[in-house]
């Protein structure tokens, strides 16, 4: 039988007032520092990138140039989506369904999105025409676009690298497999005329800034419902796991 999940304390409406205004100082602070964080983002360094990468697409073959649409900006997110996989990623699949509806506010301010897998391009068609989305997805089958962007975990290709540490720090942290793993990451870039550069790239919780169904949570008294959080006991009973969208009706 599920235990029923604690609750806030019940206080009067002056209480609940002073409380959330003593809690708005802190927002405010979080706020504050993650402004400088940003700011110390965008004063990252950069490095050019000189491989020429060839994607296929909805256009055809693309080179990684052809991914920005004429715009400066690209945002990539490495959606993980293995050769032999009939279907994507559940997790993939449920962050991209926080996507914006629409992309125009991105490009307004000359900033394009797509999404990387490693799966022929008739495997990414079929999921996404089933899932109902409308991002441009590029199969990089047969690039090592994946491989050098430590989203494809295979020393037989290149140097184990995720997250920014080597095979040796993974493996203290638990990770033992690097046979062709999948593993989600974001890498951003920006164009200079015909020059393309990395500027950034985020994995494992990193990617969270694409998940509005969070921070959405975060707003709540119950939250997220994961069993790492806070308080321990708001927990309504067993977690409930995201599914692909498609699967919920028959639950």
């Amino acid at each position: 039988m599920a235990t029923a999940p604690s609750l806030p304390r019940i206080v009067s409406r002056e209480e609940w007032k002073l409380v959330h205004r003593e809690f708005l100082s802190k927002e405010k602070q979080a706020t504050r520092a993650q402004d400088a964080l940003n700011a110390d983002r965008r004063r990252l360094p950069m490095v050019e990138v000189e491989k020429q990468y060839v994607f296929t697409g909805p256009t055809g073959e693309s080179r990684l140039l052809d991914l920005f649409e004429g715009r400066r900006q690209l945002i990539i997110y490495h959606f993980m989506f293995h050769p032999d996989w009939e279907e994507g990623c559940p997790a993939c699949s449920f962050l991209v369904d926080n996507f914006p509806h629409h992309l125009s506010h991105l490009h307004r301010r000359d900033t394009s999105l797509a999404v990387v897998s490693r799966a022929p391009l008739s495997k990414l068609r079929a999921y996404q025409n089933r899932m109902g989305w409308s991002f441009a997805w590029y199969s990089s089958e047969g690039s090592d676009f994946n491989y050098d962007f430590h989203v494809t975990l295979d020393e037989k290709v290149t140097p184990v690298e995720y997250n920014f540490c080597d095979r040796k720090a993974l493996e203290q942290m638990g990770m033992k497999e690097f046979n062709g793993v999948e593993v989600p990451g974001a890498s951003v870039f920006l164009r200079d005329g015909e020059r393309v550069f990395h500027t950034y790239s985020s994995y494992s919780r990193g990617t969270e800034t694409f998940l509005t169904t969070y921070h959405l949570l975060d707003l709540t008294a119950l939250g997220r419902q994961e069993e790492w959080e806070e308080p321990a006991d708001r927990h309504p009973g067993p977690r409930k796991g995201f599914l692909r969208h498609d699967k919920y009706e028959s639950q």
